[in-house]
């Protein structure tokens, strides 16, 4: 089948299931979660699939592994809620170094929507690496930051210091220099794209025109 939008219904079905807090809830409902979500994030990961390899064909497209559970891992968090009220799809290479490669993703919630490219938590090195790209201007960071300034959709992202580290530098390069994280995320404040069979054809778009920025990401990797 081919994706048909999520629904209201899906949203309520998450929101219930985090007020509950039981296992024994989800196990009872787990195939009216399989109707409202999971089923309708498989069939956008899978018309999503093939851009998704054509921009590289490293990336996971497994649906079961590119899915997010519905259970919460609590195991390091003050909130033990079992469950989350939200769900995404993530694209990546490596699945067991999530936090800290590039990806893309795509998230409903409660409240609306977003989807982008960036960490979730770039680690030192990573961000060590674009500064050096950065600096001296490698063709891999002009061509991100021509696409960026290029667009409006896209909002760069990620905690920044307080303090430039490059004073010198100009206004639209320093907004790259001074994170701490980084991301480039478009957000929707309705579930009007959600909720339409239009969705995997905005993703596809929004996902090509970001590859000089997630191509940026790739070479700052290999430079670690």
């Amino acid at each position: 089948m081919s994706f048909e939008g999520f629904t209201k219904d899906a949203l309520m079905f998450l929101l219930e299931n985090r007020m509950h807090n039981s296992r024994e809830w989800y196990d009872s409902h787990k195939d009216i979660y399989k109707k409202l979500v999971y089923n309708p994030f498989t069939e956008l990961v899978t018309e999503l699939a093939p851009v998704m390899l054509e921009i590289d064909s490293q990336i996971i497209t497994v649906p079961s592994k590119v899915i997010s559970r519905v259970r919460r891992d609590t195991r390091f968090t003050k909130d033990k809620s079992l469950y989350r009220d939200n769900v995404w799809i993530v694209f990546l290479r490596d699945k067991s170094k999530m936090s800290i490669s590039p990806c893309y993703w795509f998230e409903i919630n409660q409240q609306g929507s977003s989807y982008g490219v960036g960490y979730y938590s770039a680690d030192p090195a990573s961000l060590a690496s674009m500064r050096e790209l950065i600096l001296r201007r490698d063709p891999a960071f002009v061509k991100a930051l021509d696409f960026y300034e290029s667009q409006d959709e896209f909002v760069l992202g990620g905690e920044t210091y307080k303090k430039t580290r490059y004073p010198d530098q100009p206004e639209n390069i320093k907004s790259w220099l001074n994170r701490k994280n980084i991301y480039f995320e478009c957000t929707q404040n309705n579930h009007e794209l959600a909720f339409s069979k239009k969705l995997p054809k905005v993703l596809k778009a929004g996902f090509v025109r970001l590859k000089p920025v997630y191509d940026f990401f790739l070479k700052a990797e290999s430079y670690k």
